[in-house]
């Protein structure tokens, strides 16, 4: 069971991820403040950018191509050093760009040339061959331990409002230190290739088709922050910024699945098993909704009340940010389905470049208005709008090959069991004060009433489930 097992390790590490900024950013909030805790939102936007251009889809494209070969040793090795290579060598110029322009921004220098250290770690990142020979038990423990380092680090050395540049050096040291310890497990996988065996240009086209998407998806998530950075303040590219943070931590657990289902259907599309493609896939987009749903549902319900808790008042806007993204949540882990676990390793990448670019005109085209009226809250309606936008063109385009029916079957099932835990939760939260015990009921309250009616209603996504799960061993 190799997907299920890919899968766990990836759910246990995606629950870890989501414990240590429950222990970290509440600390980080108060110490730093939203100006500190806005530094690195902004300065970090910025260096993530020239990682993107660095990358030059590589990473995404590199998974794939790894998934393709991963039967073929000696082809399999001729990849993995013709990518590597090409990755160093367009990391290594976005690298020497960056230093130029951090130099001529005074303001923030500093932070920026700090920042820099997270293309040096993009530079040696090859967690994209072991995700295309879907070993995802190395990444998966070399990542628990550097958030493990990261988070003492954060506790022994980050004391003060003028630990920001601290901050943002443990995090980025820590990603550095955790891509450097993967590289001794290569010598299991790969061997030697003749020197002028090695062709770096075939690869740029094909990376590049699968840039253009990562570009337009870095603009609907990176250049929010940048823009609010720009147009309001650092503080509010720090609450936008925080928000974002704990829909995508909270939903990594089903956004998981793409991680871990693309090489694996890329292999299998590969191969010509068509059907095993459409019903893995079929399957796995049910899951995605029967878990997003509830997860996007309750945050909302419990979103003020979290944020003081978790942020510190402060960050009080924060709950009604959250309970925007929400919306977008179930969307982004719809995106994430389609196109990770479908459209991408099935070889249509041109029709999630359309897609996703869609988004990003979506985005930019209402952001600047939204923001110029309501500013951080503008920004969050520009991001729903975008996401909205994305899900709409990629199922568009899955239609001519899986029935959305099928898709979408006993979805009201699962939003009426969704719709009952959130009014209940919503009732309990007024009349509950705010601690962390009232906190911890109001989840354990919504995860009961959601289970009841996930009985009540006996939605098929379930049988199904199981009985994939039972009947294929991958």
């Amino acid at each position: 069971m190799k997907v299920v097992k890919n899968y766990l390790w990836n759910v246990s590490y995606q629950i870890f991820v989501i414990i240590v900024p429950m222990i970290t950013m509440p600390y980080i909030s108060r110490v730093l403040g939203p100006h500190g805790v806005g530094v690195n939102s902004f300065t970090n936007s910025i260096v993530q950018y020239f990682v993107l251009f660095g990358g030059l889809g590589l990473g995404l494209y590199g998974n794939r191509e790894i998934a393709y070969v991963r039967d073929d040793k000696k082809q399999l090795s001729k990849e993995f050093w013709e990518l590597l290579i090409l990755r160093t060598v367009t990391m290594t110029s976005a690298l020497v760009i960056y230093i130029i322009m951090a130099y001529n921004w005074r303001e923030y220098r500093g932070f920026l040339f700090i920042q820099s250290i997270q293309i040096i770690a993009a530079i040696i990142d090859i967690s994209w061959f072991f995700m295309g020979i879907e070993n995802f038990r190395i990444t998966v423990l070399r990542n628990l331990l550097v958030k493990s380092i990261s988070v003492i680090c954060i506790f022994l050395f980050v004391k003060s409002r003028n630990d920001t540049g601290v901050y943002i050096a443990i995090l980025a040291l820590s990603t550095l230190f955790g891509n450097l310890t993967v590289f001794p497990y290569l010598k299991t996988y790969i061997t030697r290739i003749p020197y002028n065996s090695i062709s770096l240009l075939r690869h740029l086209k094909p990376s590049i088709y699968l840039f253009i998407p990562q570009i337009a998806i870095q603009i609907y998530v990176v250049l929010n922050k940048t823009m609010l950075g720009q147009m309001v303040s650092v503080d509010a590219a720090g609450f936008y910024d925080s928000s974002d943070k704990i829909i995508r931590l909270v939903l990594a657990i089903v956004t998981g699945t793409g991680t871990v289902l693309l090489p694996h259907i890329a292999n299998q599309f590969i191969k010509g098993h068509l059907e095993q493609v459409r019903e893995t896939f079929t399957i796995s987009f049910q899951f995605v909704t029967l878990i997003s749903l509830p997860i996007a549902f309750g945050l909302a319900a419990i979103s003020s009340k979290f944020v003081y808790l978790f942020l510190g008042g402060s960050f009080e806007i924060v709950g009604l940010l959250l309970q925007i993204e929400a919306i977008a949540g179930v969307f982004i882990a719809w995106d994430n389905a389609l196109g990770q676990q479908y459209l991408l390793p099935t070889g249509q990448t041109s029709r999630y470049t359309i897609a996703v670019v869609t988004g990003a005109l979506v985005n930019i085209f209402f952001n600047v208005p939204f923001i110029l009226f309501w500013k951080t809250v503008g920004s969050m309606w520009a991001t729903v709008l975008s996401e909205v936008a994305v899900t709409l063109v990629m199922l568009f385009y899955v239609r001519q090959k899986i029935k959305i029916a099928s898709l979408y079957h006993e979805f009201w099932k699962i939003f009426v069991a969704c719709s009952v835990m959130f009014l209940s939760v919503s009732k309990l939260d007024s009349f509950l004060k705010t601690s962390w015990l009232s906190l911890c009921i109001e989840v354990a309250y919504g995860a009961v009433i959601y289970l009841l009616a996930i009985l009540v209603f006996k939605p098929k996504i379930i049988q199904d489930f199981k009985n994939f799960v039972n009947a294929r061993k991958f």
